[in-house]
Order: C-alpha cells, then structure tokens, then sequence
C-alpha cells in the first residue's frame, strides 16, 4: 500500500521548504544484542539484533504475541525491556509531524500482526527497514538483518523434507522415580511397559517448523502504538 508522500507533502513553496527544513526530525535505528554472541558476530556483519525506529522522542518497534492484535509497540528510546542497547544509527529526517507519524504508524500496525512474527520472514527488523523507506527512501544497514537473510537463502535451497523437524511425543503419565532410578532389578515390568507405550506411540509425533514462526510471546507489556489515538 502506497503510503507516501502525504498530500500535503506536495508542491509547496520555496519559503515553505525553508521552513519544513527547520522543523525536520531526526530518524533513529535503535540496535539491541539478542545474546553475547553478537560481541563476537558483530565483526563479522553478523549477529542477533532486535531494533526499533526512534522519532519524535518515542521508539516503535515489532514484537511477537499469540493475539491476532498488532505487533507495533512503542517504548522509551533506547529502553527497549529484555534487550541490551548496542548502539543508535542516524537514518536521515522526516518533516511529518508527532501526530502524523502516530497516524501512519497506525496504518502500518494493520500490516504486523503479533501472531505473524517470524524469525526469517517478518521479524522486527522487517518492520523497521519498512519504515525507514517510507519515511526516507532509505534501507537500514544490512548487517542488522543479514542473518535472516541468510536462513531465508538455506531455507530455499533444502529439500521439503529437510524443513520440518520430527520429535518423539512422549506420553504424558511418568513413572514412579522409585521405578525409573531402582538399582535392583525390581523395574523390570516398567521397562517393558515403557518400551510398549513407545511402540504405541511410534507413528505419533509433532513437527516443528523450520520456518521460524513463533508460538508464544516473550515480549513485556507495553503500549501499542495506535492506542495513543
């Protein structure tokens, strides 16, 4: 959906532009470490990120949830709960107003629902290299995101068969821990009872996909970004 330029963008004057230009906002990406691991990765242009777009004094950002609700939340800048702020990266300048971005950041939330987070495809970062476009005509840096990029491309070129997981389903009843940790032998009949309830459940197990959907949420509560309209 075409979204920019806003109509009252268009075909103003040169005294106009002057003053557009004084009130231009500054775009921020926010970048946070997802582990460790990105002390090391970094240098590499890789690592696990997790980012959000700064303007107007407020940070947005996509995040997971089980809800069919939107995803878009904003926090403080460079507060984001559950993440280590790594560093913030000038991204250029908006002349849309607070409330003009409230306004398309509604629009955009339509577009990220929480429950169709995924780690490859739709992830945080997909949400905020959208956004720096639409406001800039810019991408954001693409070691922010490479590793997605990456499991997108290994994910492509392997078998279907390749892309799903299965796991055993173990029954639910466990047995007594005297049976499972006795030393004398007396759990010879759990043994056998175990091994048929195995046979039995040895057509049965679940798949988990290698697409990178996620199931539940870990995001913190935070105020979505079109309940400030």
């Amino acid at each position: 959906m075409q979204l920019f330029p806003f109509s009252s963008c268009l075909h103003r004057s040169h005294a106009e532009q002057t003053d557009v230009e004084k009130n231009q906002a500054m775009l921020f990406l926010n970048v946070y470490d997802l582990t460790p691991a990105n002390n090391y990765l970094y240098w590499f242009g890789l690592g696990f990120y997790h980012s959000g777009i700064e303007v107007h004094g407020l940070e947005y950002a996509f995040g997971a949830d089980v809800e069919p609700t939107t995803g878009v939340f904003e926090v403080e800048p460079r507060n984001c709960p559950g993440y280590v702020f790594r560093r913030s990266i000038l991204l250029g300048s908006t002349d849309m107003s607070r409330s003009e971005i409230c306004s398309f950041m509604d629009l955009i939330s339509d577009q990220y629902q929480g429950n169709t987070y995924n780690l490859i495809y739709k992830n945080c970062n997909h949400f905020t290299d959208e956004v720096c476009h639409c406001l800039t005509g810019k991408r954001i840096p693409g070691w922010v995101n490479r590793l997605a990029r990456i499991g997108s491309f290994i994910e492509s070129v392997l078998p279907e068969s390749a892309q799903t997981t299965p796991l055993r389903h173990f029954p639910e009843s466990h047995f007594p821990e005297s049976q499972m940790y006795s030393v004398d032998g007396s759990d010879s009949d759990a043994s056998s009872a175990t091994e048929e309830s195995e046979m039995e459940d040895v057509d049965r197990h679940v798949l988990i996909s290698s697409h990178g959907n996620v199931g539940l949420s870990d995001r913190p509560q935070m105020r979505l970004a079109k309940d400030r309209l």
